[in-house]
């Protein structure tokens, strides 16, 4: 199988120059239902199932649940930040070290699940609250030396749900669960 497509299953993010209100309307909508299809996919799960990789020397199923948890609530500080400060330079964190953390390797998927289900309900109040102006103010990211605004940020956690919901699902699928 190809490892670039187990790694990108729907392709890398691609932001549009032009951000309508119609794809930020797309994107808020997979924030909001994200949580619960998420539930849904892997709720049946057994432990093994849990602890086995979406891809070789990926991570398991299990810490992929987190990682989402942790990388949506950066997302989410990340957002306020840039609401109520000018330009700020947003904390990046290694993700990879993060993923192997005893809580990611070993912690029931159901904190991570509850936790993205209160954290995306406040997170969509709080996007679909924005105005034109408020998505369009930024945050830089230090490591990618550039800056983000926040309705391209909104498709790149839509993106990034789906992409992560991909991995399971084609897991789920080649193993015939």
């Amino acid at each position: 199988m190809d490892l670039e497509k187990l790694k990108y299953p729907i392709g890398k993010f691609d932001c549009p120059s032009n951000i309508t209100a119609e794809i930020q309307q797309a994107w808020i909508s997979i924030l909001e239902h994200f949580p619960n299809r998420l539930n849904n996919l892997v709720s049946n799960l057994s432990e093994d199932q849990l602890n086995t990789p979406y891809r070789p020397g990926g991570w398991t199923v299990r810490q992929t649940i987190h990682h989402v948890y942790d990388s949506h609530h950066n997302a989410y500080n990340r957002f306020k930040w840039a609401l109520t400060e000018a330009l700020p330079t947003i904390k990046v964190y290694d993700e990879k070290a993060w993923a192997e953390t005893a809580e990611a390797k070993k912690a029931p998927i159901e904190l991570s699940l509850a936790a993205l289900n209160s954290l995306h309900a406040k997170w969509v109040y709080l996007i679909k609250g924005l105005s034109h102006e408020q998505l369009l103010r930024e945050f830089h990211h230090p490591d990618r030396n550039r800056n983000y605004t926040l309705a391209e940020t909104v498709g790149s956690y839509a993106w990034h749900s789906n992409h992560h919901y991909a991995h399971i699902e084609n897991l789920l699928k080649r193993e015939g669960w």
